[in-house]
């Protein structure tokens, strides 16, 4: 692509715009291979055991919801150049001490339970071979070693491969099932049945609504897509993510209604809740197909796993990277947020450094049952994330940090403000649910 002799306002030169194309599609794919883990798939199951059908218009508002609240997080590192953490920085100081209090918490306790779920699937398909905790070590440092020695692209090329086994086993479960296409299409009116409030909020705020859409950003300017020329193709990238996404919970959803609610089986909550589901499996439709189904809650976990590793070490080496820094309102005083920079962050000390901290000290865990009061902070602490993402987001992006022509509109700011009173509903609900 020739360029023009116009500069951004971030100081870089700028491309014409990239013609939006399936073949830059990547940190999308990502994004939806991390944000959908296991836990949010036994979710999805409960609800469609418990309401058929009925909140099947949920699962597409909340990926409308995703979308949007994706989006406002690519266009902000397109649009200014600078990283999600340089903009909440600039909000005020508390949102550093916030985060850094979140990320060390939230990694402890996210580590062991990434590996105990990668593990899960692994010791129900070899029931006779080592035990949960062997598995659940192997795979932390095959993941610690994966994202240790491989850049982004071998990176997306793996989630790539992951997610296409979660979509194909996820979707052929859901065929197997035969799915009541009527239903299913009356479950797109919004109806509460008794009961309900709870399951539709989270089925609308709660999967593939994770921190990683906060590193979608980062993963964004490791494509090296590195300015506002590349604002299409990111839309298209991020659009392709949530459908993928919204695929998966309504093909849940179905196995749920189908093969759960009208035998009124019940499932383990939890990650366990799937292994559940495999012996349900082989019950109506054979071995192969719980095997099959094994292999796919195993893409989904570890997928969740590597993509955490990767994505959440990143914005912790930018964290680093700018609280070392001084403070700076005017984005052309800092270097520009493109691939060069994260192709460093990468490199560096304190990227290695998370990546340890979410692989060995959560090991621990396997053998100690969680320290009572580690489990109130880690609940808090994560409840508060996605409202504290969307309305820091909704502030960034229509203030003068952001160029005037990439500020909000009207629909992000509805989507947005919509997306913060949704996971504000949430976060309280989550904090009454924790074990106090």
């Amino acid at each position: 692509m020739s360029e023009t002799s116009a500069t951004t306002e971030t100081g870089e030169q700028a491309s014409r715009p990239r013609k939006s194309s399936w073949k830059y599609i990547g940190p999308g794919i990502v994004v939806a291979a991390t944000g959908v883990g296991a836990g949010d798939l036994v979710a999805t199951l409960i609800a469609g055991s418990k309401f058929g059908y009925t909140l099947m218009w949920a699962a597409v508002i909340g990926c409308v919801v995703k979308i949007s609240l994706a989006e406002a997080a690519g266009r902000w590192h397109l649009a200014t150049g600078r990283t999600l953490f340089d903009g909440w920085r600039s909000i005020g100081a508390w949102t550093t001490v916030y985060f850094a209090i979140y990320v060390v918490v939230w990694g402890f306790i996210y580590g062991a339970t990434a590996m105990s779920s990668s593990a899960l699937p692994i010791v129900a398909l070899f029931p006779d071979g080592p035990g949960l905790k062997f598995w659940a070590i192997v795979t932390g440092l095959i993941g610690l070693a994966f994202v240790w020695f491989n850049r982004y692209a071998v990176f997306e090329k793996v989630m790539t491969v992951l997610i296409g086994i979660m979509f194909v086993v996820v979707v052929y479960v859901a065929a197997r099932v035969v799915p009541d296409v009527g239903a299913s299409l009356a479950g797109l009116v919004p109806v509460l049945p008794d009961g309900s409030l709870l399951y539709t909020l989270g089925l609308i705020g709660g999967v593939g609504g994770t921190i990683t859409m906060a590193a979608y950003g980062y993963w964004v300017n490791a494509k090296g897509w590195g300015n506002s020329s590349w604002m299409k193709v990111m839309r298209l990238d991020n659009r392709v993510a949530y459908i993928t996404t919204g695929v998966f919970v309504v093909a849940m959803l179905i196995v749920g209604a189908e093969l759960l609610h009208a035998s009124q089986i019940a499932l383990t909550s939890g990650d366990r809740g799937l292994v559940d589901l495999g012996e349900v499996l082989e019950d109506r439709f054979g071995a192969g197909t719980a095997k099959l189904f094994l292999v796919g809650f195993f893409a989904t976990s570890f997928s969740s796993l590597i993509g955490v590793w990767h994505g959440v070490s990143l914005m912790f080496a930018d964290f680093v990277e700018r609280f070392r820094a001084p403070a700076a309102e005017d984005a052309p005083e800092k270097e520009h947020a493109g691939p060069a920079v994260v192709a460093r962050q990468q490199r560096s000390l304190p990227f290695r450094a998370y990546l340890l901290w979410l692989t060995f000290p959560p090991m621990t865990l396997l053998w100690l049952d969680e320290p009572f009061g580690l489990v109130i902070a880690y609940g808090v602490l994560g409840a508060f994330f996605m409202p504290f993402l969307a309305l820091t987001l909704l502030w960034l992006l229509n203030s003068s940090r952001t160029p005037s022509q990439w500020r909000n509109g009207w629909v992000s700011n509805g989507m947005l403000a919509l997306a913060g009173l949704l996971f504000i509903v949430l976060c309280v609900q989550q904090v009454r649910e924790l074990p106090w």
